[in-house]
């Protein structure tokens, strides 16, 4: 009977990493503060990946410019989310630390994950 990739032990090392997601409405603030991140991560002497652009999330609404009779009269109204990840593959205390103390403009929401 031929074995399961479950059942064949393979021991590969489990390396730490560090997922950092970025979101934000204007995609000129997002690309250079992940620019910023990107370039305290490799000044500290760590790896990183990135920044991965994702999808764009879009969220449109649909409202009547009139309040009563008029409902052939609608606006349209969107809301872009952009978003970037960037991994660090090596993290280490410096880059921590460093990374807390970064200053990014305001409307960039971070998101830090092992």
């Amino acid at each position: 009977m031929p074995r399961k990739k479950a059942d064949i032990a393979v021991k590969e090392e489990v390396k730490p990493k560090l997922r950092i997601k970025l979101r934000a409405y204007d995609h000129k603030v997002i690309d250079s503060s992940a620019k910023q991140i990107i370039e305290t991560i490799l000044s500290q002497g760590s790896e990183a990946l990135g920044p991965i652009p994702l999808p764009t999330e879009i969220k449109k609404f649909t409202v009547n410019r009139s309040s009563f009779v008029h409902k052939d009269a609608r606006e349209q109204f969107e809301m872009r989310v952009h978003k970037r990840i960037i991994d660090i593959i090596t993290p280490s205390q410096k880059v921590i630390e460093s990374l807390m103390s970064l200053t990014l403009p305001a409307g960039v929401d971070i998101e830090i994950k092992m």
